[in-house]
């Protein structure tokens, strides 16, 4: 007995080849229908017998194509016959409203790698090889439905051969938006810092130049990435000097894990996430001894490694061994350029060669960095390889929400139904170029997805460039501000697929308060509505507001003169030999008379005093960077921790700091210092953990912030919550830094404005 029935298959289904997939596995059955690509995802018509359609939905949710993600798949059976006598897929449709993810883009496939380097393929050696399981797809996306039409792709047109592949069911290039070939596709170009055009293979010439020392811009998926001989000190340097990066790491890239393993140790989790198909910056722990330049991430014990994600990558490294640094295209703390004229305009005075090529970029886009926790990933920055997937939550998005993120490692987030859009990472929101990517960012996701929100939630801080851009729109009736400490834990229990009333951590560097000053090393009772602050550490001034943040030396000071008063400037030390007493004196008397002294509870402040008073680093060149040093230097093995004292609702540092000067005096190695100081804080909160738990019979512990970003104190911590019971749940999916607070700011609107609570 023949049936009819139609499915709708809903999730990332489009560009990863899932119309080849439905005709290939319909026609093995003899089922006749139809198939296509619609704005709510792939619609199915299919008639034949019962139990061949069964069998076919059956295929669909256990092996479907594997860069595709399927969300649900809905029914409609028993529908009146269509007689169809065979089967075949049909032009997309773009009515309707838009439901569809956009597959992120993805590494080159084995199949494609294989006809790079096949002498006999008509593909040797072109780079930008491509087929439905691999490529470019987000950057190159103008609108959906998936369609050339819509992507950078357009103004190629496909010469024969790959039109018969594109319109092939059975071709692995089937529908495959970006297919091309060095007939008709898009070619590489390299020229000097002039724009003047280079003889030679661009590709073997730039290969030539970077093995010389050059720094060749290098035009990728993307955005540009700048690029020089990873081994050469000379080379390093010369880039860090040119870019303004005076010590913020450089990411790495080398040909295979193989090479990788001879500068850093490599985990089996790690070399998976390595050769993972988001091809993401793994952070790696440095084998001792190697001869990678110290330049390449300066006082640290990491270094970020990635593989080659796109053919031009892979025909880089065809014949070398070497690393490459692959850093950002920009001028620190700019965005990555992705337009061959902003490059030119914006690396002139950095790069000595640009290795281009003619196909668009439409939406730039970093590359992802992550690290391996307990045989977890820990996403750092979401981006390349990961973004635009949607985060799915446990609970529904009834109003669609578009929440701004933060000022720093900004994301924004667009939400409906159980998909929250988290953007790829935008950046710090300090320059006019990174405000104009977060709003584009904003109405390309829009566009893509069709959401048209309803409420906008924003960071409480009055000077964040998000919050201004929130508050001016007009256009959004509903306008929930939301705590930032907050936002954090709702964030990491979004992750983590959990809901209800948990013990919240939230160390960072810098929050806005509801009570007006700047918080970070907060204790809570939180859920998606409320979070009650139950315990946080005792503020102390910031002299000189931003530039306290900036030079660690002010924040020790404090720390000093709160523990031992004016006398602090008799011990001993290298911090108080080497300190400017006129300059102390001048922030004494600021505190005092609480000018420019703004109050902060911050654990990241604490420490970047304690970096201070052990004359780590007297001023940082990128955030965090005193914090991570400190981490750096620590012996893994504590002794003892230091004690940190409760008063009331307050966490004293004062004995912490005292323990470390004792210990300083005594000559106790800075490593160990560094380390009893880690293990005081993990104490401190494990502590406090069992306190609430009696109090408020909670065993759930959620841990967010850049803090907890820091694998010694997050290890810590584990070990001691798990050994008292406790659940603990950390970040994943995404940053616990505030790239994740997006997330966590659409959810807190959501439960608020579906309690009827957002006033």
């Amino acid at each position: 007995m023949t049936t009819r029935a139609q499915i709708i298959v809903r999730g990332t289904v489009q560009g990863v080849g899932f119309r080849p997939f439905v005709y290939s596995n319909a026609s093995r059955r003899a089922l006749n229908g139809r198939v296509l690509n619609n704005a709510a995802g792939v619609l199915i018509d299919l008639e034949g017998e019962p139990a061949d359609i069964e069998h076919f939905v059956r295929e669909l949710e256990l092996n479907p194509p594997p860069l595709s993600e399927i969300e649900s798949i809905e029914r409609v059976e028993n529908l009146l016959p269509a007689d169809y006598q065979d089967f075949r897929i049909l032009e997309s449709l773009a009515d309707g409203q838009k439901l569809v993810p956009i597959a992120a883009d993805v590494a080159t496939c084995s199949d494609c790698l294989t006809e790079l380097f096949d002498q006999t393929n008509r593909r040797y050696r072109y780079p930008f090889i491509n087929c439905t399981n691999c490529g470019p797809r987000f950057t190159i996306t103008k609108d959906i439905p998936y369609d050339r039409v819509n992507t950078t792709m357009a103004a190629f047109e496909m010469c024969a051969a790959c039109r018969d592949e594109y319109e092939n069911p059975l071709d692995r290039r089937f529908h495959a938006e970006p297919t091309a070939c060095e007939v008709c596709g898009p070619r590489l170009r390299l020229v000097d810092s002039s724009g003047s055009g280079v003889n030679g293979d661009p590709l073997s010439v730039a290969m030539n130049l970077l093995q010389q020392g050059s720094i060749v811009a290098i035009k990728g998926i993307g955005g540009f990435h700048l690029a020089c001989d990873g081994l050469s000190e000379k080379a390093v340097t010369n880039l860090r000097s040119r870019k303004f990066r005076e010590d913020k790491p450089f990411a790495l890239m080398a040909r295979s894990v193989e090479i990788i393993r001879e500068y850093c140790r490599v985990l089996d989790h790690e070399a998976s996430l390595l050769e993972s198909q988001m091809r993401p910056i793994v952070l790696l722990e440095r084998r001792c001894g190697n001869i990678v330049p110290r330049a390449v991430s300066p006082g640290l014990n990491t270094l970020g490694f990635v593989l080659p994600y796109t053919p031009l990558h892979h025909l880089l490294f065809e014949s070398f061994d070497r690393p490459l640094v692959m850093t950002s295209g920009n001028i620190s703390d700019e965005p990555i350029c992705f337009t061959d004229s902003e490059a030119g305009e914006r690396l002139q005075k950095i790069a000595d060669y640009f290795l281009v090529h003619d196909r668009p970029i439409h939406i730039r886009t970093d590359d992802s960095v992550v690290r391996s926790f307990q045989g977890r990933s820990m996403v750092l920055r979401r981006s390349r390889g990961f973004a635009p997937a949607p985060v799915r939550t446990a609970f529904e998005f009834k109003t669609p929400i578009l929440s701004c993120g933060a000022e720093l490692k900004n994301t924004f987030c667009l939400a409906r139904g159980h998909n929250a859009f988290v953007s790829h990472h935008i950046g710090d929101l300090e320059n006019l170029e990174t405000l104009r990517s977060f709003t584009e960012g904003i109405e390309h996701y829009q566009r893509l997805f069709d959401i048209d929100p309803q409420v906008v939630a924003y960071d409480l801080h009055p000077e964040y460039l998000s919050s201004k851009f929130a508050l001016e729109l007009d256009s959004i009736p509903t306008k929930i501000a939301v705590q930032h400490h907050h936002a954090h834990i709702a964030s990491c229990m979004v992750d983590n697929q959990i809901e209800g009333e948990v013990i919240g951590v939230a160390f960072d560097g810098l929050g806005f308060g509801i009570d007006g000053k700047l918080w970070g090393g907060e204790f809570f009772v939180a859920d998606f509505c409320c979070a009650e602050r139950i315990a946080h550490l005792a503020n102390v001034p910031l002299p000189g507001g931003a530039k306290a943040i900036r030079e660690p030396w002010r924040l020790a000071a404090v720390y000093f003169h709160r523990t031992f008063g004016d006398d602090f400037i008799n011990l001993k030390l290298p911090f108080t030999a080497n300190l400017d007493r006129d300059r102390w004196a001048t922030l004494r008397s600021m505190m005092a008379r609480k000018i420019n002294s703004p109050g902060t509870s911050s654990m990241g402040r604490l420490f970047d005093a304690v970096a201070g008073l052990l004359t780590l680093r007297r001023s940082i060149n990128y955030e965090g960077q005193a914090a991570i040093e400190l981490e750096a230097i620590a012996d893994r093995v504590a002794s003892k921790s230091y004690q940190f004292q409760l008063d009331g609702s307050e966490i004293v540092a004062e004995g912490v700091v005292r323990e470390a000067v004792e210990d300083l005096l005594n000559e106790v190695p800075v490593g160990q210092i560094s380390a009893r100081f880690h293990m005081g804080v993990a104490q401190l909160i494990s502590d406090l953990a069992d306190k609430v738990r009696t109090e408020r019979h909670l065993n759930r512990v959620v841990l967010s912030g850049g803090v907890f970003q820091n694998m010694l104190l997050l290890e810590q911590v584990g070990e001691l919550l798990s050994k008292r019971g406790f659940e603990v749940f950390t970040h994943s999916r995404v940053p616990a830094n505030d790239g994740g607070i997006s997330l966590g700011q659409a959810a807190i609107a959501n439960t608020l404005i579906q309690s009827g609570r957002e006033n």
